[in-house]
């Protein structure tokens, strides 16, 4: 199967799985069920669990046994799209080209929906009886999604892109803001899709890390470039957000070129950290690929 074709399967495969976990919008509250849908269900390239999928299988982990990782790291995902929209953090109206969950419901709503969707999450992870790993590794999958949720992951990540608005970074300070609010995230689904492999080793989580980390500073990077370049309906929000709101990038620092080219750079480490992996591991090189030549 065509590795694009592949992406595909996963990104299904993890659509329907998102929609068995998720209360029916007609269940009470019904409101809040109906935000938790809009937003987890919406058009997402679904990145962080494809990465799950991808890496669980280049390891020979079943598939139905990836669902539960896959899942838990889209929810939290989609939990931090809510916030970061929020009008007291990015104050953003489009998300994925429709309105984000508080304009097509309310505030108050937006943070509940982000709320229980964490809180999902991690039900998820601790009960969903599909994962056929180690009791050991199952709890270090909480741990892993929980260190990267938390404030010195994704959150502490957002922390620092609010405090540097306005701010000129020096490259080191945005790589560390972009370690935490992005790639903590992608690395945690890299590391879940390892954890369910009931005898990976220390070694082979090291290269992942080292690949996941690699990858998901490279997807900043390029969502930086497409801020730039990229159509707005394409990319699902305004170009030229970013720059709007004093928001440091990588083509401020670097200039356009010199971002792109640090997109490349990493795009070849990752490459090279996955040099002990066989033909199964394809489809994690194939996202590197398309993680630097996408459009939105």
């Amino acid at each position: 199967m065509p590795h694009s074709e592949k992406i595909k399967s996963y990104q299904a495969q993890v659509d329907n799985a998102l929609e068995s976990w998720l209360p029916a919008d007609n269940i009470q509250p019904d409101h809040l069920h109906a935000a938790m849908r809009y937003s987890v269900l919406g058009d997402g390239k679904r990145i962080r669990p494809v990465l799950t999928y991808a890496t669980g299988r280049a390891l020979g982990v079943p598939l139905a046994s990836l669902d539960g990782p896959g899942c838990a790291v889209e929810l939290i995902h989609a939990y931090s799209l809510i916030h970061d929209d929020l009008p007291a953090m990015d104050d953003d109206d489009l998300r994925r080209g429709r309105p984000t969950c508080h304009k097509a419901f309310d505030e108050a709503t937006a943070i509940l929906a982000g709320d229980v969707l964490q809180a999902l999450s991690f039900h998820i992870l601790a009960h969903d009886p599909s994962i056929q790993t180690s009791a050991e590794n199952r709890l270090k999958m909480i741990e892993v999604l929980a260190l990267a949720s938390g404030s010195r992951g994704m959150a502490g990540g957002q922390a620092i892109d609010l405090a540097s608005v306005g701010k000129a970074l020096s490259l080191a300070e945005l790589e560390n803001m972009h370690i935490h609010k992005t790639g903590a995230l992608i690395r945690a689904a890299v590391k879940m899709g390892a954890l369910a492999c009931v005898d990976i080793t220390d070694e082979q989580i090291e290269k992942l890390e080292h690949y996941a980390k690699c990858i998901g500073l490279a997807f900043q990077v390029w969502d930086d470039v497409l801020d730039i370049e990229g159509d707005t309906e394409v990319i699902g929000k305004p170009q030229g957000s970013d720059i709007e709101r004093g928001k440091p990038t990588y083509p401020n620092l670097l200039g356009l070129d010199g971002a792109k080219n640090t997109a490349m750079k990493l795009h070849d480490q990752a490459i090279d950290s996955l040099e002990d992996f066989d033909e199964k591991a394809d489809t994690l090189r194939w996202i590197a690929d398309y993680i630097i030549s996408r459009n939105k």
